[in-house]
């Protein structure tokens, strides 16, 4: 399958003038809801990486919220494993809450629809950590950072699309006056 062109067809891939939950700019940005609020290819990008993932032998997939909430559960569902998910709380810092616990599991795989920097990849391996367990490796749909490693855990994807990004202060469209879209859920300061 194709899946540059399916992230295209389903206006997955954006282009305009975007803050990234990194608090890089960019001018384009993937917004993996589009394709996966299809249950048909949600499935079959779950089905992939599992099939990437399953040579880690995981017990367990987890993945930070909002975004990687379809696909890590798909991903499970495929590997047949329990899944969990992280959140942020109203201060911003990922936690597991609703009676979530990774220490009941040893060899955790954790599962994003988008990794540009790595940062709630990190997040969660630091809480699995901290619970006394251990990321085996960490996978996206999309890989738009061009990271292939997080603290030395490989990184599985289905498609890598390095993307042009830019700081605030070196970004050609703030220079041109293009207005800035912050179209993620995650709070941030922009860099």
């Amino acid at each position: 399958m194709e899946y540059k062109r399916l992230l295209e067809e389903t206006g997955a891939i954006l282009h305009g003038h975007f803050l990234l939950s990194s608090g890089l700019h960019s001018d384009s940005y993937v917004q993996c809801a589009k394709i996966l609020k299809y249950p048909w290819y949600a499935e079959d990008l779950g089905y992939e990486l599992s099939v990437k993932i399953s040579k880690y032998n995981p017990d367990c997939v987890i993945s930070p919220a909002i975004g990687g909430i379809i696909i890590g559960y798909e991903v499970a569902r495929h590997l047949n494993v329990p899944f969990l998910f992280a959140e942020r709380d109203d201060d911003g810092v990922m936690k597991f809450r609703r009676e979530f616990d990774p220490s009941d599991f040893k060899n955790i795989a954790v599962v994003e629809d988008v990794i540009t920097t790595g940062k709630s990849t990190s997040e969660i391996i630091d809480l699995v950590e901290k619970a006394g367990s251990r990321v085996i490796c960490a996978s996206s749909i999309v890989n738009r950072g061009s990271v292939n490693q997080i603290r030395e855990i490989h990184v599985l994807s289905l498609v890598d699309l390095p993307l042009t990004h830019y700081t605030r202060e070196e970004c050609p469209l703030c220079q041109n006056g293009i207005p800035l879209v912050k179209p993620g859920t995650r709070k941030m300061k922009e860099s």
